[in-house]
């Protein structure tokens, strides 16, 4: 009974990566609501700025940087990440919305998922950074203080 249970969960959870996998490989738009990630079990909520949860896998935008809100250096730096946090919570939430790998890596060292997110064609991160609400990665943070 207890070999049965171990590969039931084995199973489910694969089942879950193979959804999200699947959501990237064939670009289908998502369409469910979004909040700001609480401390219960995290399944679509925003996290901050540039990482959010979409189906239970944790995902960092991968084509900005966004001002930290968890450990901000400086009180400019929490208060322009708060406003990116509202604004993504806003982006996600107005349409559906495609995820697309970033190209040549799929994770990031801490297990998020590198994605893009492309509504009609532009990426949602191009928004925050038009806005001035985060800034376009380049491979590297920058300080916000």
């Amino acid at each position: 009974m207890k070999i049965g249970l171990a590969f039931g969960m084995v199973a489910s959870a694969a089942c879950l990566l193979v959804d999200a996998a699947s959501l990237m490989a064939k670009d289908e738009a998502v369409a469910v609501s979004y909040e700001r990630c609480g401390t219960g079990v995290r399944i679509n909520c925003i996290v901050d700025g540039d990482t959010l949860w979409s189906n239970g896998v944790k995902i960092r935008v991968a084509d900005i940087d966004a001002p930290e809100i968890s450990k901000p250096r400086c009180a400019a730096e929490k208060v322009l990440g708060e406003r990116a946090t509202t604004r993504l919570i806003q982006l996600v939430n107005t349409a559906p919305f495609q995820m697309r790998a970033w190209p040549g890596r799929d994770e990031d060292k801490y297990g998020r998922k590198l994605w893009v997110l492309i509504r009609d064609g532009r990426s949602l991160g191009d928004i925050l950074v038009s806005e001035g609400l985060a800034r376009t990665w380049t491979g590297k943070r920058e300080p916000w203080c």
